[in-house]
């Protein structure tokens, strides 16, 4: 069995997410001068210009912009079939997180979900994400 792929979390630009992760929260850098929302997280706001940037937590709660579900094994130890979505946060928009479900469960553009924190192991949490109960 292939070992399962997984993020450095020790990465310069991308550290505070999983930080947050393993602490059960979700992050998002923003620019402390102008507020914007700094999706993909880098250094410095690509709208003033400035250097003034810090993680903050979020709700843990989104909506289902996209989703896709694989029937096939593409990559090997991910058994099929699993649904990857695309959510976008409510409290940090434009920003968009990825997640995976297992199977192929109903959904539908627009729903509400949440966070679900995957513990892999005392280093990596990652943030996962389902549909909000009915």
């Amino acid at each position: 069995m292939t070992e399962r792929a997984l993020p450095n979390v020790q990465d310069h630009d991308t550290q505070g997410h999983w930080d947050a992760a393993r602490r059960g929260e979700v992050a998002i850098k923003f620019c402390d001068d102008c507020g914007k929302v700094l999706h993909l997280p880098r250094a410095y706001c690509s709208g003033c210009g400035g250097w003034n940037t810090s993680w903050r937590s979020v709700a843990p709660t989104a909506t289902l912009y996209s989703y896709t579900t694989t029937e096939r094994e593409l990559r090997p130890g991910v058994e099929p079939p699993y649904t990857v979505v695309v959510v976008e946060l409510d409290e940090a928009q434009p920003a968009r997180l990825f997640g995976y479900l297992p199977g192929r469960p109903e959904l539908r553009i627009g729903q509400p979900m949440r966070a679900r924190f995957e513990r892999v192991d005392d280093e990596v949490t990652l943030v996962q994400w389902e549909p909000v109960p009915a």
